[in-house]
């Protein structure tokens, strides 16, 4: 098999179709199906399942995929270091749950390591994707937490992918709400305080249990529920529909000044938050600075 061969298969995998990725590279669908083909056939596996929405990635091909991006991602380093000449492409990806904190950290990084050529990727998304981004070898890292909840399910999911969770600090359930929230003058709150206001919550998609949820006690019933996939809609929702969402506490007032606050919350669990990897990985230069990073702004 040839890198472009590879490179082939990692377009089709992310688009989830042939007759497109074929567009896009510029060759004909017959070739690119060939392509796919002559490397199935050599590595005796199937990468592909084909259906009439296009393809999707088998499990073996899900983990073929993450060490094709691999193979490609040096071989671009070599080329542009010793046969363009030109200074090495710095590249980093974390997935993330939606942690301003996270976002912060990973704004110092670039700041601090981008040099002239790089590529950042900060992918904010829904925890099974995470996992999935880290499986696959897209992300160097995945940001998340496990509390009493879920721990069981998404260890056992970790174990299953070939993952790694290190924790990196807990934090106790705090409440997010806008300054001017009728029970934000309260020292702490409980559930059955909150049951009159709508609670904000990010989608999960395919996955939305407790299992997967990346706000504690998800599965508590109430009257006003409001789903989010955006960070800066909870923000806009808190202010203007006295919502609320139930987080770390860990909160960067300069992005919105102290028109949000945070209230502890009067039940008992924990965040244990923290990053996955492959178990046959370790955090590069960049992903350990990341963590770094995160640190600082977790002690602040």
């Amino acid at each position: 098999m040839t890198v472009q061969q590879l490179k082939y298969i990692i377009t089709a995998a992310e688009i989830g179709s042939i007759t497109e990725a074929a567009r896009q590279l510029f060759i004909s669908q017959p070739s690119l199906s060939g392509a796919i083909k002559e490397v199935e056939n050599e590595a005796k596996l199937t990468i592909f399942n084909r259906c009439r929405a296009g393809v999707a990635l088998t499990p073996e091909g899900m983990e073929f995929v993450g060490y094709a991006r691999q193979v490609v991602q040096q071989m671009e380093l070599l080329e542009s270091r010793f046969v363009n000449g030109q200074p090495e492409k710095q590249r980093f990806c974390v997935s993330t749950q939606h942690y301003t904190f996270a976002a912060n950290a990973f704004a110092d990084l670039i700041m601090q390591y981008g040099q002239e050529r790089y590529e950042f990727i900060m992918n904010e998304t829904q925890t099974h994707q995470i996992i999935e981004d880290v499986r696959n070898r897209f992300s160097d890292l995945g940001l998340l937490y496990l509390c009493g909840s879920n721990e069981s399910v998404l260890q056992k999911l970790f174990e299953d992918y070939n993952l790694t969770f290190y924790e990196l600090f807990t934090a106790s359930p705090h409440i997010f709400l806008d300054r001017d929230h009728p029970l934000a003058a309260k020292k702490a709150l409980t559930l059955a305080e909150l049951k009159p206001y709508p609670r904000l919550s990010f989608v999960q998609g395919a996955y939305e249990s407790s299992n997967f949820a990346e706000e504690l006690f998800s599965n508590e019933t109430v009257d006003k529920s409001i789903r989010v996939s955006d960070r800066a809609a909870v923000v806009n929702l808190m202010i203007g529909l006295q919502a609320y969402t139930i987080s770390s506490g860990i909160y960067a007032k300069y992005l919105h000044g102290d028109r949000i606050i945070s209230v502890p919350l009067k039940e008992k669990e924990t965040m244990h938050i923290g990053y996955i990897i492959n178990k046959d990985r370790t955090l590069s230069e960049l992903g350990a600075r990341f963590i770094e990073l995160i640190g600082q702004y977790q002690e602040a």
